[in-house]
C-alpha cells in the first residue's frame, strides 16, 4: 500500500470554552507535559496544546461539549514506579485513579481529566 499510515501525529481530547486554565494544570503541572505553541491561525479557536514525547496531545475547544466517558487516549509511562508516583500525584489532586489490571504483562490505570475525559495511564514493564 502507498499510502500507509505512519504513525500517530496527535490526540485531541474536548474541553469546555474557558478550559485553558485548568489545561495548564492538569496537563501541565500534574501530568509534566510541555505546553507547545499552537499555530496563530488557531489561536482564536481555543484550547491547548502539549508535547507527548514525539507525539502531541491537544486540548480542544467544543461549543457543545461532552465529555469522552469510554473513548480515551492511552499515554505510556516510562515504568512501573513511574506510573505509581503519577498515580500518586493525582490521588493527591484528587482525581480519580481506577486501577485495572486485566491484561497481563501490563500495568495501567484510569483517571478523568478536570471535563470528565477518561484517559488511561500505561507502564510495559
Amino acid at each position: 500500500m502507498a499510502n500507509r499510515v505512519a504513525g500517530l501525529a496527535h490526540v485531541q481530547v474536548a474541553a469546555p470554552a474557558g478550559c485553558e486554565p485548568e489545561a495548564r494544570r492538569f496537563y501541565g503541572e500534574l501530568l509534566g507535559l510541555e505546553e507547545i505553541s499552537k499555530p496563530k491561525a488557531l489561536g482564536p479557536s481555543g484550547g491547548v496544546w502539549f508535547a507527548c514525547g514525539a507525539q502531541e496531545l491537544h486540548v480542544g475547544v467544543a461549543t457543545r461539549f461532552v465529555a469522552a466517558t469510554k473513548a480515551h487516549p492511552a499515554l505510556r509511562v516510562a515504568d512501573a514506579a513511574a506510573l505509581d508516583d503519577l498515580a500518586e500525584r493525582l490521588r493527591r489532586a484528587d482525581a480519580p485513579v481506577e486501577p485495572d489490571d486485566r491484561l497481563p504483562g501490563l500495568r495501567r490505570f484510569y483517571t478523568r481529566d478536570p471535563w470528565g475525559n477518561r484517559l488511561e495511564f500505561v507502564s510495559y514493564a
